[in-house]
């Protein structure tokens, strides 16, 4: 029997076309740190997101690196990979414990070649995230440390629809761009101002409507991208 669709993308396709795909993928576990795609390599799954979120960072030669773009059960890691040939200059990694379904690559991408219905979701998601990705290059440059911060939280709730999240401190500070020292001093004064609670990499969101004021309007942005995308032809997730 083919797994239940909770991913949204999938969600968003005709019943022939999600099937089509369900057939192809199997479920499987992500756990934390897994690696789901390196540095000029070229993949042979793809993974549409039931639960959990992956993330997308890129890596400098002096060693620092920045997250660059996140995927929850909104879309499918793997997509730029099915687009062309050009190698990949990030890596993409679970920061969130989740689960997914798992399809060759080969498969994905025959499916896009062959369904229009398959290719324009895909498309869409695609256009999202790049659009998303353009948001977040200005934020990091031109919004202050606590707004990316409260902006970031945000967007992983939204992709993992849970108030309740665990990260390590390390990436806290590697999604904002700032070091471990001011990401702490920002996650404390979130806490004492009751927008979140943060202890032992748990962070807890307490008041979310709060939050979004504390946040940059790049969250407003890419929250609208998130809530419209599959939007035409309307579907219930």
């Amino acid at each position: 029997m083919p797994v239940q669709a909770t991913n949204r993308l999938l969600s968003a396709l005709s019943p022939e076309s999600r099937e089509r795909l369900m057939n192809s993928s199997s479920a499987v576990t992500l756990p934390l740190k897994t690696a789901l795609y390196d540095i000029d390599d070229t993949p042979t799954h793809a993974y549409f997101m039931t639960s959990g979120m992956a993330s997308i960072v890129t890596s400098m030669e002096d060693g620092g690196t920045a997250e660059v773009g996140v995927i929850g059960l909104e879309g499918v890691v793997g997509a730029y990979h099915i687009l062309g040939p050009s190698k990949n200059s990030t890596n993409c990694m679970v920061q969130l414990a989740g689960t997914a379904l798992k399809i060759p690559l080969r498969e994905l991408r025959h499916a896009f070649r062959s369904s229009e219905d398959i290719r324009d979701r895909i498309l869409e998601f695609v256009q999202s995230q790049s659009l998303t990705v353009s948001q977040i290059a200005g934020c990091n440059r031109l919004h202050e440390a606590e707004e990316r911060l409260a902006r970031w939280l945000l967007m992983a709730r939204d992709r993992t629809q849970s108030d309740e999240m665990y990260f390590t401190q390390e990436f806290l500070a590697m999604m904002v761009g700032a070091r471990r020292t001011t990401v702490t001093l920002i996650a404390g004064a979130l806490q004492r101002a009751d927008l979140i609670e943060y202890s032992r990499g748990r962070v807890t969101i307490l008041d979310r409507e709060r939050l979004e004021t504390a946040a940059c309007d790049c969250y407003r942005i890419s929250r609208d991208l998130f809530t419209n995308l599959y939007a035409y032809p309307a579907q219930t997730f």
